[in-house]
């Protein structure tokens, strides 16, 4: 009797093994043979189940995004505007290990993106739906009175999106200065500057 396999498990299996492999040693060590290594398989199993190495990067930039998605969208309902705002783009910010390794990833890959148009779309699509969150959540605020703010709130998005990725370079290039305190107060400010209608 020949042995069922799990296609989708096994596929899993060897794009969580190359996400282990970026996070702990960077995305230049993410090669073939390390990561058929890491997931216990051959170069060959590898090969069956993607078309190349890129399509197991690609993957596995994906499933960090959904990681970092489903955790966002598993916490309690209830919470809006401002409150929800903050929640979100703290969240996104590297303060433990878990987060730490999903922003090292997504910045590893922004290389990536200059010479890999599937990298760049999955790049741009990931961001666009923190956006959108990001976006709404600042409209619910304004219509709640939580904000006061002359700017249009596309600008403001795109402000606090470029603090949260500045914030996240910054705290992994020098962990010692920035701690996760420091973190949450610039981005507090920031917030607090949305609600009196500072510039």
């Amino acid at each position: 009797m020949s042995k069922i396999v799990d296609h989708a498990g096994r596929r899993e299996e060897i794009v969580q093994a190359a996400r282990r492999i970026i996070l702990r040693e960077g995305i230049e060590a993410a090669t073939i043979r390390a990561i058929a290594r890491e997931a216990g398989y051959s170069n060959g199993v590898l090969t069956h189940y993607f078309a190349d190495k890129d399509d197991i990067m690609l993957s596995a930039l994906r499933s960090s995004h959904r990681r970092v998605t489903d955790r966002f969208r598993g916490r309690p309902a209830g919470r809006g505007g401002m409150a929800a705002l903050h929640e979100l783009l703290m969240d996104n910010l590297p303060l433990d290990d878990e987060r730490a390794g999903e922003s090292g990833l997504k910045i590893g890959f922004w290389s990536r993106s200059l010479t890999s148009p599937a990298t760049l779309r999955a790049q741009r699509a990931r961001a666009e739906e923190l956006r959108r969150l990001v976006r709404g959540l600042l409209g619910a605020a304004a219509e709640a009175g939580e904000i006061r703010t002359s700017e249009e709130l596309g600008d403001v998005t795109e402000r606090l999106l470029a603090l949260v990725d500045g914030l996240s370079v910054h705290r992994l290039l020098y962990p010692d200065r920035l701690g996760a305190d420091r973190l949450e107060r610039l981005l507090g400010t920031e917030l607090d500057r949305l609600r009196t209608g500072g510039a």
